[in-house]
């Protein structure tokens, strides 16, 4: 990921809509290790507390987790705040300084890497949780936060719209190779309420909602990534399937401004993260993507294939309920679906352009 104009945009939003004061208060002086540091999610992270201490000498330490350093953005990699970990959350940590935050948000997203590897995907999500969580318990830190998904509730009961924090959840067939990643999150977060009963810690999970953005890849397989892809590269959309099913889109920097009021306000342990007035159908979000590049003069085909679905989730159905989130934490997203991805293709355009 490569920090824009539209990153730095998004950044200053999140500390006002969160309160700098309250950020400041809750963050000044504090040590928060972050895995999946070179993902949106992670990058828009530490992005925010950078930002923090430019604004605010605001002395918070980031100690960033991953795989690649060669993902990382030079802004964090060459920041003198933020210490890079090179590390594999399979494998246990061993942290000699003190943490008092703790966010695991290094998973595969990747449809991709969930078929093929779906044993990889698992272990990221229930190994990697299991050794964040007694990390941040050896090290009594203050919060801890799980990145989980909308994939934990599976294909909804007949006549379900929504699906809330506290109401039934939907099958998923664990014997489905590609199902570890939801089983491995739903694994997670029984961890997460396991840490929290038996030794106090105060843990927290998000379950996210489709969300894009800056940072996101357009290479990984999800449907947002192949129609973004297309219209970059001036191809018309192809749709492998009818469309019909019903997704919600959040964008990246309403997700994250929703992921610090967990983590620092909260008082419950879950809350879903979904922008509800960014409802659409996969066909309907073609169609938008394309009325955003009308002169480009693009259309959208069908190739209906079976072959190409079976990365995907085996649920078309069911949307993620923000109820709880809005009225607990009034969190209020501002970009819409349309807004959301005309700030996706800015940012996008300008990567190319300067990779170029």
């Amino acid at each position: 990921m490569v920090y824009s104009k539209i990153v730095d945009e998004d950044v200053i939003d999140i500390i006002d809509f969160c309160d700098a004061s309250f950020l400041l208060k809750k963050l000044r002086n504090k040590r928060v290790l972050i895995t999946g540091a070179s993902g949106m999610i992670g990058s828009y992270l530490i992005y925010t507390l950078i930002k923090l201490n430019e604004l605010y000498e605001a002395n918070i330490k980031v100690i960033a987790v991953l795989r690649n350093i060669n993902k990382l953005d030079d802004k964090i990699k060459n920041n003198k705040a933020v210490e890079v970990l090179i590390h594999d959350v399979v494998e246990p940590f061993e942290i000699q300084e003190p943490v008092d935050y703790v966010v695991h948000a290094a998973s595969p997203a990747s449809p991709k890497i969930m078929k093929n590897h779906p044993v990889e995907t698992n272990f990221a999500n229930t190994i990697g949780t299991a050794n964040t969580l007694n990390l941040a318990f050896e090290k009594k830190s203050l919060g801890y936060m799980f990145v989980s998904s909308r994939e934990i509730y599976g294909e909804p009961t007949c006549g379900q719209e929504k699906f809330t924090e506290d109401g039934p959840l939907g099958q998923v067939d664990p014997l489905i190779p590609r199902n570890g990643y939801a089983e491995g999150k739903k694994a997670a977060e029984n961890m997460c309420a396991s840490f929290k009963e038996e030794y106090g810690l105060n843990t927290k999970i998000v379950r996210l909602a489709h969300t894009y953005g800056p940072g996101m890849s357009i290479y990984d397989g999800r449907v947002q990534a192949d129609f973004l892809n297309n219209i970059l590269h001036n191809q018309d959309i192809v749709l492998t399937s009818d469309g019909k099913s019903v997704r919600t889109y959040t964008y990246i920097a309403d997700a994250i401004k929703a992921m610090f009021l967990v983590l620092l306000k909260s008082n419950d342990i879950v809350y879903n993260i979904s922008d509800e007035k960014s409802e659409t159908t996969i066909k309907g979000l073609a169609e938008t993507l394309l009325s955003l590049k009308q002169d480009r003069k693009l259309k959208l085909v069908y190739a209906i294939s079976s072959e190409a679905s079976k990365g995907c989730a085996s649920f078309t159905k069911g949307i993620l309920s923000s109820e709880k989130i809005r009225n607990e934490l009034n969190w209020i997203p501002k970009y819409h679906l349309q807004e959301g991805f005309a700030r996706t293709f800015i940012h996008l355009e300008e990567e190319i352009q300067n990779s170029n």
